[in-house]
């Protein structure tokens, strides 16, 4: 075959039309553009504090077997995850992404629906249409808390829905009440992302001893600093473990960001000074910036930049060296908000001299 077009029929109209998850810009590249010998990287919701002792550890044990393929159900990562969170039945995956697309994948047949409470993180959606889904945004409320009534009316008859607390981008935190009273009336599997929720001040993991269609994402990219590893893990119910296992694709997570991860989590004084660090920047950027700022939960902050779009605010600090996120790319979100989170002392700095120039 040699003519593009007939290449071009072969693509899925899903992906011929452009849609992808929209990244943050590159900070070299930014760097380089406006002459700054670094960037203040405040887009992605990082730890700035890079990863733990125990994590390093971890990593350095396990390269001397990084010619074995990993442990199918990583049983250390696992068993740590229990003496950490308690009895709980737990999977993995790479990334929360990858959990997501997974218990989508075992669980969504083509055509049938998935529900979303919009504004929020982007790749359910992208997830759940490259599975061939239905996909129903929910709207939130104009403060961004979610209309418990008619979440459930429009995910009453969803095969999975999505609801992320401490959400993404506002930072709003959704009552435990108020998911009780959710699961109580779904027919189909609550995927609650609780990705930020070690910087807030809710609990939700009592519930999955209640309700078995509850699914509890977590992540090790934020408050145990480890985004590049990749490792993402899920509180689930015990019926939906093996098919979970089914639907994965084999050897995904490996060996050596399974044994970071093991390490992170028996960090206890890490995870202290992360949360500890993060609270008094969230206390401090509500206080301080001129422009407002929304209740957060998480380890970032969304900010309204009226009259400035989001967009024309995230250019000007990037003019000034400071890395934020615009929020525009979030559906159903006014472009007027960008999302920034908390940095080293130094990158901090620079953010608050340049929001106070805005």
């Amino acid at each position: 075959m040699q003519q593009s077009g007939q290449s071009v029929k072969l693509i899925r109209d899903l992906y011929r039309e452009g849609t992808s998850y929209v990244f943050a810009r590159n900070p070299e590249e930014l760097a380089k553009e406006y002459g700054f010998e670094r960037i203040a990287r405040l887009a992605s919701n990082e730890n700035p504090f890079g990863p733990s002792k125990m994590a390093m550890k971890g990593m350095e044990l396990a390269i001397s077997s990084i010619h074995r393929y990993p442990d199918t159900i990583h049983s250390d990562l696992v068993k740590t995850l229990v003496d950490y969170h308690g009895d709980f039945p737990f999977v993995t995956g790479v990334g929360m992404d990858g959990v997501i697309e997974t218990c989508i994948r075992a669980l969504v047949n083509p055509g049938e629906t998935v529900a979303l409470s919009t504004p929020t993180f982007s790749f359910y959606g992208l997830a759940a249409k490259a599975q061939g889904a239905d996909v129903r945004n929910i709207p939130r409320s104009k403060d961004f808390s979610v209309d418990t009534r008619s979440f459930i009316a429009g995910a009453k008859d969803a095969k999975i829905a999505f609801l992320c607390t401490p959400n993404n981008p506002s930072g709003t935190v959704t009552p435990p009440e108020d998911i009780k009273t959710i699961l109580e009336q779904l027919n189909g599997v609550l995927f609650l992302d609780n990705a930020y929720v070690e910087f807030s001040d809710e609990d939700y993991r009592p519930l999955m001893k209640r309700y078995d269609n509850l699914i509890i994402g977590r992540t090790m990219s934020k408050v145990f600093g480890l985004a590049g590893c990749r490792v993402g893990y899920a509180f689930v119910p015990s019926w939906f473990k093996p098919v979970y296992e089914k639907a994965a694709t084999p050897f995904t997570l490996n060996s050596i960001s399974a044994a970071a991860a093991t390490g992170a989590l028996q960090d206890h004084e890490y995870i202290k000074k992360t949360i500890r660090y993060t609270r008094e920047w969230r206390e401090r950027v509500t206080k301080e910036s001129p422009k407002p700022v929304l209740p957060s939960g998480a380890n970032f902050v969304m900010i309204d930049t009226s009259p400035m779009t989001g967009d024309q605010a995230t250019e000007y600090f990037a003019k000034n060296g400071v890395l934020v996120r615009s929020c525009r790319s979030f559906p159903g979100i006014a472009d007027h908000y960008i999302r920034v989170c908390a940095g080293e002392e130094w990158e901090n700095k620079r953010f608050f001299e340049v929001i106070r120039s805005l």
